[in-house]
């Protein structure tokens, strides 16, 4: 399915096998099409392939067949090397648990995508973490080590960690999936911020219906197929 806007990410008949001698196949024949700066949700029962989309979209995965086009560039066959570059780039990622380095503080782990880089000093670096913490109202929080946070902060600073390189494209698996009801809401809020502010598109897996109604879209996905395109006609209190 298409949408109107340019697109920032295109699934082209979606498969994908997992097994050996005998295949299961998870997906099977997904299109879809992301506008640039939509919020889309991927909702659908446990084993529905919502992660296994949300992974071949973000390049962490190829597909059995099939393709899926970031910004207009094919990734199936990509070699690894330019893969990894496109995501290095391009694309952002938060998961259910923050995978924060324990020995780092807030801001050092935020700083690590950036000193991947070339030519990035570390000076720079930090200037640029502490900046991004702050827009997350974490910056005062900054020298603290991840045993020293709440999980709502830690996964503020996981998202600092995945918008600090200033990606496109933000892919969301579970992101309150370890949350109480107060701080998935204020991920949600910072997820609309991104989209409202800095025209940034997110998928979002996520088994939460309300957060999921917060999305432009909501993509549902049965035995490994598009069930249905929601478009919610409110935002969820």
């Amino acid at each position: 399915m298409r949408v109107e806007g340019s697109p920032a990410l295109e699934a082209r008949q979606l498969v994908r096998d997992l097994g050996d001698e005998v295949k299961t196949r998870i997906l099977h024949g997904i299109d879809l099409t992301v506008a640039a700066g939509e919020f889309v949700s991927l909702t659908g029962p446990s084993g529905s392939g919502k992660s296994t989309l949300l992974y071949l979209l973000g390049a962490l995965d190829r597909p059995t067949s099939g393709d899926v086009f970031v910004d207009g560039i094919a990734t199936a066959k990509l070699p690894t090397a330019e893969r990894d570059t496109l995501r290095g780039e391009r694309l952002g990622f938060v998961f259910q648990f923050h995978f924060l380095l324990p020995e780092f503080t807030a801001v050092e782990n935020v700083m690590i995508p950036l000193l991947h880089r070339r030519n990035v000093r570390q000076a720079d670096a930090h200037a640029q973490a502490l900046a991004v913490l702050a827009t997350l109202e974490m910056h005062e929080f900054a020298n603290r080590r991840p045993n020293q946070l709440s999980g709502g902060q830690q996964q503020r600073v996981s998202i600092a960690r995945a918008i600090v390189h200033r990606p496109k494209i933000l892919f969301a698996d579970e992101p309150t999936g370890n949350l109480d009801s107060k701080a998935g809401l204020a991920v949600m809020e910072i997820f609309e911020k991104f989209v409202r502010d800095d025209a940034m598109t997110i998928v979002m897996v996520t088994h939460e219906p309300s957060y999921a109604a917060r999305a432009q879209r909501e993509v549902k996905l049965l035995d490994g197929k598009i069930a249905e395109i929601v478009v919610p006609t409110h935002k969820a209190a």
